[in-house]
């Protein structure tokens, strides 16, 4: 391997004090819900929200003089783009980032902020990519590659040594991958560290890149994923040998896990984190063999998530649960009825946050119409209840079977 355990430490003396030794602590609760010990490294602490500012400055360290004159360009999907932007204007080095047309508005404008160019150019990171290495090779910049390049991948593998430092018992570390280079990096540090200790990669379902290359499958990489911080369909040379050589096991996620994984990290550990920072929490409840039992480090890698798709995520979370409960409700369309409704609803205990009439459904006599009613509840059983007190007082419940789920 190009990379070792001496380039590790290397970089974690180069980088410290200007990237933050972040939190690692243990979750009881999560703990007593997984039936494991785990311990959470707050990345998304980082000034940026991201992990990617180690590995960006590392790199950016060991420009020459005349490197920096020149400038930097590199790819992302945002948090390796802030990482670079940041670190970039403090060492006065000129930054262009080009980002996928789809990047989350937050993480361009904070990347903007950061005082680099940002071009927008294609649909995956892939496209962006390759016009990332046409402008560097035009224009003359030093691209810096978000995970394949070995000054890179040994600045993120500082994470590693910052967990087995503060917790040297660990047994399992579980650890987001996108293109590889963070869990290369951990990889190098911690079976140097502690060779006994496992290494667990988690990939969403849409995006197996890594895992389709360990386990030879062949599935198909892409779609719309919450976890676009790893939505990777090419991973690297580099971080493909050492992740063949060090990883014990990858695993996939669906996106419905990654959604409750954020919404327990908000309302447990009161931490925002984005799709690919909750991955590492939802491979412990979908892949309960490999951590069970064990001591396990889960890096929450980045929390620069878009405020709307974070509500979006609480409600259907809420939903999930039983705590908001969406119907409809067929009755006469006559006045009084809402009332009636609604005094059923508030005798059950529900909460009526939002209410409409449907008049248009062809598949009613035109004299009835749906009371479409969105309703706050404790829980399922509480708004099953509810549901049988609407029926009990003579009224059709629409969609019952859908809300159960």
């Amino acid at each position: 391997m190009s990379v070792t355990y001496a380039d590790v430490r290397a970089a974690q003396e180069r980088i410290a004090g200007a990237v933050s030794h972040t939190p690692f602590l243990p979750s009881r609760t999560l703990s007593g819900l997984a039936g494991t010990d785990l311990y959470f490294k707050f990345e998304n602490l980082q000034f940026t929200a991201s992990f990617k500012e180690r590995g960006a400055l590392n790199k950016l360290s060991h420009l020459s003089a005349e490197e920096r004159k020149r400038g930097v360009i590199a790819m992302s999907a945002g948090n390796h783009a802030q990482g670079v932007a940041y670190h970039a204007a403090r060492l006065g080095v000129p930054a262009t980032i080009v980002m996928p047309e789809g990047t989350p508005f937050v993480k361009v404008k904070h990347t903007m902020g950061h005082g680099a160019r940002v071009i927008l150019h294609g649909s995956t990171l892939a496209e962006a990519q390759s016009h990332a290495y046409a402008l560097a090779a035009s224009e003359g910049y030093v691209f810096v590659h978000p995970y394949d390049d070995d000054l890179v991948i040994a600045g993120q593998g500082t994470i590693a040594i910052e967990m087995l430092e503060a917790v040297p018992d660990l047994e399992v570390l579980c650890i987001p991958v996108g293109g590889g280079g963070l869990i290369s990096g951990c990889a190098i540090a911690a079976k140097a560290i502690k060779p006994s200790i496992k290494v667990i990669g988690v990939e969403t379902e849409l995006f197996p890149a890594m895992h389709n290359m360990l386990k030879g499958g062949n599935a198909p990489i892409g779609g719309q994923t919450i976890a676009e911080g790893i939505a990777v369909r090419n991973i690297g040379e580099r971080t493909k040998a050492i992740c063949a050589r060090l990883l014990d096991d990858i695993v996939l996620v669906p996106e419905e896990a990654i959604e409750r994984a954020i919404a327990l990290l908000l309302n447990i550990e009161k931490t925002v984190v984005e799709g690919a920072g909750a991955t590492g929490l939802a491979a412990v409840f979908e892949h309960p063999k490999h951590f069970e039992g064990r001591k396990t480090g889960i890096v929450l890698c980045g929390g620069n998530i878009d405020p709307r798709l974070l509500s979006t995520v609480i409600l259907r979370e809420l939903q999930r649960d039983g705590k908001i409960l969406n119907i409809g409700v067929v009755i006469d369309d006559r006045p009084g009825i809402l009332a009636k409704i609604a005094t059923l609803v508030g005798d059950a205990g529900g909460n009526i946050i939002e209410v409409s009439h449907n008049r248009m459904l062809t598949d009613m006599p035109a004299k009835l119409a749906e009371l479409r009613l969105s309703i706050e509840s404790r829980d399922a059983e509480h708004a099953k209840a509810i549901c049988e007190a609407i029926t009990g007082g003579g009224y059709q419940v629409r969609n019952y079977a859908a809300i159960a789920h």
